[in-house]
């Protein structure tokens, strides 16, 4: 998920629709180093030496042209606020942190780890659904995404992402297994056409975890 930061006090300086005069002790993006900026930063309030301050600093002057542009104390404490004290990106909609994935979490969040069962049988309620009332076409729904965020509250903040992974390994594990047992009693068997009769009975989640071979960094090495 990326984050929408409101840089309107940089593109105004862009696009000339504001002057300078128009930002309250009007700080340019360029000094922000120097030694009388961060002092008045300091006297402001903000603690220069933060991961927190360094974390707004390093998004804000990440896009190009913005050492040119300028900024004032109210729009860095804005910035600085979307993130915690370790400097880590707070979900807006949640307040969790350790959710995004970026360029340095990308790998790192692919791998397995030990998830709640009861998780696990949640996405699989919503799998089964899937095929029995709409034969296989999936849909994204409110109740999905309560699942994983629910399941990020539960997990220590450095594996909510690979939790996440993890989850969503499973949840295909589930499809592929559905899938199976459809075109098994009828060959011919695509997403949208009916399901046929009786192709589910017996079938639970702990049965197709139970055909589930390795768990590795790659994913769920899927025998169903």
């Amino acid at each position: 998920m990326s984050r929408i930061t409101d840089y309107s006090f940089l593109f105004d300086q862009m696009f000339g629709t504001k002057s300078n005069s128009g930002l309250v002790n009007n700080i340019k993006v360029s000094s922000l180093s120097s030694r009388s900026t961060q002092a008045q930063l300091r006297a402001a309030g903000i603690d220069t030496n933060s991961a927190q301050y360094k974390a707004a600093i390093k998004e804000m002057t990440k896009h190009p042209g913005s050492m040119g542009m300028s900024t004032n104390v109210q729009a860095i404490k804005n910035i600085m606020n979307t993130y915690d004290k370790n400097g880590d990106e707070i979900d807006p909609h949640t307040g969790l942190t350790g959710v995004f994935v970026t360029e340095e979490t990308a790998a790192k969040r692919r791998r397995i780890i030990s998830i709640p069962e009861d998780s696990r049988e949640e996405i699989y309620k919503i799998v089964r659904n899937n095929f029995e009332k709409n034969n296989g076409m999936t849909s994204e729904s409110d109740t999905k995404k309560e699942i994983f965020t629910n399941l990020q509250r539960r997990t220590n903040k450095n594996d909510r992402l690979a939790a996440s992974w993890t989850l969503s390994q499973y949840e295909q594990a589930y499809a592929k297994a559905f899938v199976s047992a459809a075109k098994k009693a009828d060959p011919s068997w695509d997403y949208g056409k009916p399901i046929p009769k009786g192709a589910f009975d017996g079938m639970t989640r702990e049965s197709i975890e139970a055909n589930i071979g390795n768990l590795s960094k790659k994913g769920l090495d899927l025998r169903v």
